[in-house]
């Protein structure tokens, strides 16, 4: 028998009366069984994290400083069982899960960090008009109130930690909402977070049922909502609560460009392999995933066949496989969309190069060519194994092709020229330009978002923390300045 997770109440583990099973992609065996909470827990969660909130945002900063250290410390020190536990629930290679712990190490570190030397403002004389003689602001920067934080299921923990630790590091209780495909890993996280002094109710996780969402939506007392997943979802709850703070982190379809000037064997051979890598890992299930290569007509015919080489090398399979670089989509309903959308495209003209085949959960590394622009393919965020490949002619072309999207998450820009660099960072309508690289890269510590429909706000330990603060000015009086 199967033991059932607890979930955690107010920093206290709970159970509900009834439980679901999280299964795995790959071979739909049993990962684990979780307990679901009832009304009155979801009530009392909320409920203690509003009685709290004064409380823990005057908790002295080393407090919060030293509980952060101590969820990195102990991360740390359960990768591998962590790695395991989101390869199981996610479908997630092993290396990539790995990789996903040590990111989630890193995040909590740079919130004890910030916990420190966080406090968002500064000190402005305000005689610099005659009606300000002997005045002096002082601005700090305070929580807005209690968190509604909602990730997804592609990166379960380390979303879970863009959400906890800078919450936690600037004094602000958070209830935290796990994708109900992968809780597990979250639940983990808890068990961490229940080893710290927090204050009770500072912190919460909840597995609640996707239908049951509306209501802690809505509630007042939960003023500020973090939400990382699907542009229709995020959209569809900033309508919903225009006069809460949200943040969204949405969808993307990644541009990787590949100038003129990248024209050499060795960074041909480098671009190739880069965007191979990047439009296949974690199954292609990553908003900042390569989705289009936008590559320069004068060295297109050699980029090409470098691409479908590399992509056809991914090892795809078991993720429990070291060696496995491309496990499953998080379910055969997600793989099935794709391929729906993969012969969509080809149906109406595309050319496949490689891949193009599904098996259960499992869909093939794919590269097309020639895809029609009013495909669906063509206009929306895939969130598969799926690579199309536009060419154009020079920059100026190349920079229009990427913004002819209604997403703006990440680019990549393959250069060696610096004039370029700056250029396409003016030109892009995207949250983030990555040179000599995919758009896949992404530092934890540094501001992530998008434009357009990618979403709104900042993730990034500290951006998060303004996004959860605001600013309160004190003014000082008669004073000799």
């Amino acid at each position: 028998m199967t033991s059932i997770h607890s979930f955690w109440l107010a920093g206290r583990s709970a159970e509900g009366d009834s439980a679901f099973d999280v299964t795995s992609p790959w071979d739909s065996r049993l990962v684990g069984r979780v307990s679901v909470p009832t009304d009155a827990q979801i009530e009392e969660a909320v409920a203690t994290a509003y009685a709290v909130r004064n409380e823990f945002a005057a908790t002295p900063a080393h407090l919060r400083a030293a509980a952060l250290d101590h969820v990195a410390k102990r991360l740390a020190e359960r990768t591998e069982e962590m790695a395991q536990l989101i390869s199981a629930e996610n479908g997630k290679p092993i290396k990539w899960a790995r990789g996903e712990v040590g990111r989630a190490v890193s995040v909590f570190r740079f919130a004890s960090e910030e916990a420190r030397r966080f406090n968002g403002g500064d000190a402005q004389r305000l005689d610099t008009d005659a009606g300000g003689r002997g005045r002096l602001a002082l601005t700090r920067r305070f929580p807005r109130g209690v968190v509604l934080g909602i990730t997804p299921f592609n990166f379960p923990l380390n979303q879970g930690a863009h959400k906890v630790a800078p919450a936690i590091a600037a004094g602000v209780p958070i209830i935290l909402k796990p994708a109900p495909n992968t809780p597990l890993s979250a639940l983990v996280l808890g068990e961490v977070l229940a080893e710290t002094d927090l204050p009770a109710g500072s912190w919460s996780i909840l597995p609640v049922d996707n239908d049951r969402m509306p209501a802690l939506v809505q509630d007042e007392r939960l003023p500020v909502i973090s939400f990382t997943g699907s542009e229709k979802v995020g959209y569809a709850i900033l309508d919903s609560v225009p006069r809460k703070h949200c943040t969204l982190e949405l969808g993307g379809n990644g541009a990787a460009v590949v100038l003129a000037d990248y024209a050499s064997d060795e960074e041909l051979d480098w671009a190739a392999t880069r965007i191979a890598t990047y439009s296949n890992y974690q199954g292609g299930q990553s908003c900042i995933s390569v989705q289009r290569v936008i590559a320069d007509a004068a060295i297109y015919d050699r980029l090409l066949p470098r691409i479908v080489a590399a992509v056809e090398a991914q090892v795809t399979g078991d993720p429990s496989d070291a060696a496995t670089d491309v496990g499953p989509l998080v379910s055969e309903g997600a793989a099935m969309r794709v391929e729906s959308w993969v012969d969509e495209a080809v149906t109406s003209g595309a050319k496949l190069h490689t891949g193009g085949t599904r098996e259960g959960a499992s869909y093939a590394p794919t590269v097309l060519t020639g895809v029609p622009t009013d495909t669906t393919l063509a206009c929306e965020e895939v969130f598969g194994p799926v690579l199309t490949g536009p060419k154009v002619n020079g920059e100026a072309e190349a920079f229009a092709a990427v913004n002819d999207s209604k997403y703006g998450l990440h680019a990549g820009v393959f250069t060696r020229n610096v004039q370029v660099a700056f250029r396409a960072q003016r030109a892009l309508e995207v949250g983030g330009v990555i040179i000599g690289d995919v758009p896949s890269y992404r530092a934890d510590q540094m501001p992530y978002g998008g434009a357009k429909q990618s979403g709104v706000g900042r993730e990034g330990v500290r951006f998060a923390m303004e996004d959860y603060t605001y600013e309160r000015v004190l003014v000082l009086t008669d004073l000799e300045l």
